[in-house]
């Protein structure tokens, strides 16, 4: 009988990180030991700081000077923990590769993606140029990308976001390495893609043995790829268990309260009172249509067909769609910063068609806005205070952050962050408090509308089920209309009274969320829900059948 430490990928014992700071030494990863086998799946789960990415990296020896390392991290023999520069640059594509969380930023603009691939290949010395290109358009055409003898003269910028992640993995597998480490590798894509992706890494594990570290706060993402997860909290491993049997019978009461947090498609009837009297609608749109000007004598690209659509006073509307389809350019219509072509859009009682900016600008006070990434939507040199105070300044009468701050103290206690958290500045807040702090400033003039453009999609599901808890109750307790855009139809189910399910541009479906989510009758929407994993392997494994089996239809 074979010993089973054959197969050992990746073996980390007693791994411990600190990292020297201004402020004092900062213990990130306490007493690490773990182990990937080859052929297996592990992901490794936990909130923010809970030193997931920091155990990760230590795989391809890739934290900073300033950290310190304790322990071992031996990787198909070879302990990381004590290789020098040159030595890790050998190992790195060769023994272990990395799979990034944003694509455009792990590929250079400049160069085409061939070359990119070929230029990783040679600079280990085993390709000459052709020999590197034939195995480039082999690479692409491996991870899905069609006619890979075409697209490999392409830039990054002419590929689609789940194109793109396909080329850092194919990046990423050009020297067959060992182990694969996937930071968060699905989370900026559509439903659909992230499905295609997470096949994409399955096949590999599959039918090449790769071992695969999977660094992930998506619960469904771990319940559809995982062999077995490791919980990480506060630096420490709390938790190690198959897949199946950490959904069926989490032991830690963090497990269990990271399993309970994550958003769930239960189909909620959400159902808004209906007025005594008619009132006119917020929002109205119809055959609304949206273009964006052709460059170069081409024709202009037409990003919104013919949609049309109501918003309510009180009700929260879904938008939902992968990119593309017009989502954000619809909110960006409302919101007056993107002009309308045809149709109607009436929003608080203004035409946007051809409406000047001097004639909406009096009605902007009565919108507000949260983005998807607080942290580039606050002015980091003002504290929180000061961004809180922004609209009360411009536009509620106020001269200076001092005249607001007794109201930006409210606001602040309305979202559930202490006053004093207002003299701290963005930076010195987690994505959960800054996330809080834009909805403070969101609601500072009492909006009519407010729209949310993707304002949980880049939090921990911890985190994320405060933030979607404290909206709701917001939004209950002030009673502004909602444009919520998203891609994830848990969070519909969870908050909106109705949705439109947007595809190129057009309405594939729309209506009460229970009636559109409970009972598609569009295939699209029918593809995006068993797009979606559910954070239980159990059922997903039926989902993804039902998805692979949509995919042939």
């Amino acid at each position: 009988m074979a010993d089973p430490t054959d197969t050992v990928a990746v073996d980390i014992e007693d791994l411990n990180v600190t990292f020297a700071t201004d402020g004092g030494d900062v213990h990130a990863v306490r007493g690490v030991t773990l182990d990937v086998r080859r052929g297996e799946v592990l992901a490794i789960v936990g909130e923010s700081g809970s030193g997931k990415t920091v155990t990760a990296r230590t795989i391809l020896g890739l934290l900073p000077e300033s950290a310190h390392i304790g322990g071992a991290v031996v990787l198909d023999g070879d302990d990381i923990v004590g290789l020098d520069k040159k030595q890790l640059r050998k190992v790195r594509g060769t023994k272990a590769a990395m799979i990034f969380q944003e694509p455009s930023t792990a590929l250079n603009p400049v160069y085409t993606v061939g070359w990119q691939l070929a230029e990783g290949l040679r600079a280990h010395g085993k390709y000459s140029k052709s020999e590197a290109r034939a195995r480039a358009i082999e690479m692409l055409g491996r991870v899905g990308i069609p006619e890979p003898e075409t697209r490999v003269n392409d830039y990054p910028h002419q590929f689609s976001g789940g194109q793109k992640q396909r080329v850092v993995i194919a990046m990423a597998l050009a020297l067959e390495p060992t182990v694969i480490v996937a930071d968060e590798p699905t989370t900026a894509l559509d439903v659909t893609v992230q499905a295609e992706i997470l096949e994409l890494l399955r096949r590999l594990r599959d039918e090449d043995g790769t071992a695969i570290v999977l660094i992930t706060h998506n619960m469904g993402v771990v319940a559809d790829l995982a062999d077995r997860v490791a919980v990480m909290y506060n630096g420490e491993i709390v938790e190690t268990a198959t897949a199946l049997d950490l959904f069926a019978d989490p032991q830690h009461e963090y497990t269990r309260k990271l399993l309970a947090a994550v958003p769930r498609l239960v189909i909620t009837d959400r159902q808004l009172a209906v007025p005594e009297t008619p009132v006119a609608p917020v929002v109205e749109a119809v055959d609304l249509v949206i273009e964006y000007p052709g460059r170069f004598r081409r024709a202009a690209f037409r990003a919104v067909d013919r949609v049309s659509f109501s918003i309510a006073p009180g009700e929260v509307l879904g938008l939902v769609g992968e990119s593309g389809s017009g989502k954000t350019t619809i909110g960006r219509a409302i919101a007056g910063l993107t002009p309308v072509a045809g149709g109607s859009l009436r929003v608080l009682g203004t035409e946007m068609l051809g409406v000047k900016e001097r004639e909406f600008r009096k009605r902007r006070h009565e919108l507000g806005f949260v983005f998807q990434d607080p942290a580039t939507s606050f002015n980091p040199l003002l504290t929180i205070a000061d961004n809180v105070a922004e609209p009360l300044i411009v536009h509620g009468g106020k001269h200076d952050a001092s005249d607001a701050r007794d109201k930006v103290d409210e606001l602040l206690e309305a979202v559930q962050l202490p006053k004093e958290f207002g003299d701290r500045f963005p930076h010195e807040l987690s994505g959960g408090q800054r996330q809080r702090a834009s909805l403070a400033r969101a609601i500072a003039l009492d909006p009519k509308l407010l729209i949310a453009d993707e304002p949980t999609s880049a939090l921990d599901v911890s985190v994320q089920a405060r933030v979607l808890e404290l909206f709701a109750e917001l939004q209950e307790r002030f009673g502004f209309a909602t444009l919520f855009i998203t891609h994830d139809l848990a969070v519909v189910d969870l908050l909106a009274h109705r949705v439109v399910v947007l595809h190129r541009g057009e309405v594939a479906e729309a209506g009460r969320t229970a009636e559109v989510l409970g009972n598609p009758t569009d295939a699209y929407t029918r593809r995006l829900i068993a797009s979606l994993p559910v954070p239980d392997p159990v059922e997903q494994a039926a989902r993804r059948a039902a998805w692979e089996a949509e995919q042939e239809s």
